[in-house]
């Protein structure tokens, strides 16, 4: 039983940290193709996220990967997967129901991690990339990744989903996570800048975080940075922040 469950853990810390570097990989090297000579002069900043994201990735795993042996095991949670358990608008009303939990979770424990004292321990570590890459996306420091590793775990406890559905929702964070990031928006202006743009977030919402720090905290809707007052638009793109000092931290 101990070494089933050390192999799942295994298991998915392999599946996490080959899933960052197989579509880290794939958005950077469209990256290079489309804007040639972005990543010049980053090397170092570069090869840090991949070691955070490494790290990371172990620690996102674990819980998922006792989670999976549980459910496997003992039927620990409320993953199905027979469509018919549950009424058919079910599937993709927990998709919604899972992103915007992971987004309010997510908007809140954001903004306490630019608390100064916070920030400095936790947080410091993501926003070392002043200019995100295709590689950022879990750039964290491993008191901020395990906040973000116990939520997911927590709702498959909690509420039911299936396991299709589960995979649908992974499948965005993990898009959204790493797009959000790239320093250039792939989506088209007209989603961007149209009706949708104004509750959804894309690479040109969170490049303003990446600039300001104190604002649009959001992860996949804009509307916790619209109802609290923290939304600053769009930010800019194809300017170095690099050399450009970080904008102050509130003093409590």
């Amino acid at each position: 039983m101990v070494v089933a469950l050390v192999l799942s853990v295994v298991a998915m810390t392999v599946i996490v940290g080959a899933r960052y570097l197989a579509v880290s990989g794939v958005f950077a090297w469209l990256t290079k193709r489309r804007l040639p000579g972005f990543y010049e002069g980053r090397r170092t900043q570069i090869r840090q996220e991949i070691a955070w994201s490494l790290a990371s990735a172990f620690i996102y795993a674990a819980p998922a990967g006792v989670l999976a042996w549980g459910w496997q095991t003992f039927g620990w949670t409320r993953i199905y997967s027979n469509v018919s358990d549950y009424t058919l608008w079910w599937l993709p009303a927990s998709v919604l129901v899972y992103l915007l939990l992971h987004d309010s979770w997510f908007y809140w424990t954001h903004r306490l991690m630019h608390r100064p004292t916070v920030y400095k321990r936790m947080h410091a570590v993501h926003h070392a990339s002043r200019n995100p890459t295709a590689w950022t996306a879990m750039s964290f420091h491993p008191w901020e990744s395990i906040t973000g590793a116990v939520l997911v775990p927590a709702l498959v406890l909690l509420i039911p989903i299936h396991y299709g559905a589960l995979l649908t929702v992974l499948l965005v964070m993990t898009l959204m996570g790493v797009t959000n990031h790239m320093g250039w928006e792939l989506f088209p202006n007209w989603l961007v800048r149209g009706p949708a743009g104004r509750w959804l977030i894309t690479a040109s919402h969170h490049q303003r975080h990446h600039e300001k720090y104190l604002c649009n905290f959001g992860l996949y809707f804009r509307f916790w940075d619209r109802l609290c007052g923290t939304d600053r638009g769009l930010g800019e793109f194809g300017r170095d922040f690099r050399s450009v000092p970080p904008p102050p931290l509130p003093r409590s």
